[in-house]
């Protein structure tokens, strides 16, 4: 498979425009470098140490010499996380503290899959199962993980390893590692491209759904109460998410609550992050929980 072929399943911006690619060093971020590069693109490589592990900041050293070779950018950046407790999480979050805005990452179509099925166990709805969305921030999201390794053999660049994508305590490696072959071996095929399809339906039912709520006004309680069912919660979704600020849409039990005060069932009701919705004369406000 040549570059080219690859491209031509990527979504980069077009030729000359600036990009900033996060390139961890592994054949995915490698491959993300590679391709942006033959895309015309004018990057920049960003790599990011976690200080997790002895000899982390030589992987910095092999981002930047990939980049010069390629006639890319370079910027290193240094994050501290310290052990314990949702150690992944916390990575993550530490690097897109540091990361710029709108930066393309490296997942492929695998991590797709992957993402479906963590979002699923973990009961998220439509837009959870919407997963990665494509577009100049995942452009890779058509090409598979094994064609990124491929890429980088063919121009003799040796990926880092990564020690966490091989430790079974995240739960993203044992979906890769027990779970998707699994399903391979049930289904007695390669599941990743359904489950990157049904990520793609997700997606456009969540447009769809994103495209009926703004037309119904999620604090006028009639409107909502007579609303069918599915846009309902939608559209409360949506207005508590963006009322709070929160980083995570409120969970189903705290959507229902809210439709039974826009029914006329209850004064009010408490949502997550301390706040409550009630109702007066018809409208529902969101307002902060009363303390002391």
């Amino acid at each position: 498979m040549t570059p080219a072929e690859l491209l031509a399943r990527c979504t980069f911006p077009p030729a000359g425009t600036e990009v900033a690619c996060a390139v961890s060093g592994g054949a995915d971020s490698l491959a993300l470098l590679v391709l942006a590069v033959e895309a015309g693109c004018a990057v920049t490589a960003h790599h990011v140490d976690h200080g997790l592990r002895p000899g982390s900041a030589a992987e910095a050293a092999v981002v930047a010499d990939v980049a010069a070779q390629l006639g890319a950018a370079f910027v290193g950046h240094r994050v501290e996380v310290a052990a314990g407790a949702n150690l992944e999480a916390r990575a993550r979050a530490a690097r897109y503290g540091v990361l710029p805005a709108g930066v393309c990452t490296g997942h492929t179509a695998d991590d797709q899959a992957e993402t479906v099925l963590l979002h699923l166990v973990r009961g998220a709805g439509r837009g959870g199962l919407a997963a990665l969305a494509p577009g100049a921030q995942h452009p890779l999201l058509g090409v598979r993980r094994a064609e990124t390794h491929a890429l980088c053999a063919a121009r003799g660049l040796v990926p880092v390893v990564d020690p966490m994508n091989a430790d079974a305590r995240f739960a993203r490696v044992r979906v890769r590692d027990e779970v998707l072959p699994l399903l391979a071996d049930v289904a007695d095929r390669d599941v990743v491209p359904l489950l990157a399809r049904t990520a793609g339906f997700a997606r456009e039912a969540v447009e769809a759904l994103d495209a009926w709520a703004d037309s119904l006004d999620p604090s006028d309680a009639h409107a909502l109460a007579a609303a069918p069912p599915a846009l309902a919660r939608w559209a409360v979704r949506r207005w508590l998410t963006a009322v709070t600020g929160s980083a995570h849409p409120p969970d189903a039990a705290a959507v229902e609550r809210v439709l039974a005060v826009a029914r006329g069932e209850v004064r009010a009701a408490e949502i997550p992050g301390g706040h409550r919705v009630a109702r007066t004369m018809g409208r529902l406000r969101v307002e902060p929980l009363a303390t002391g």
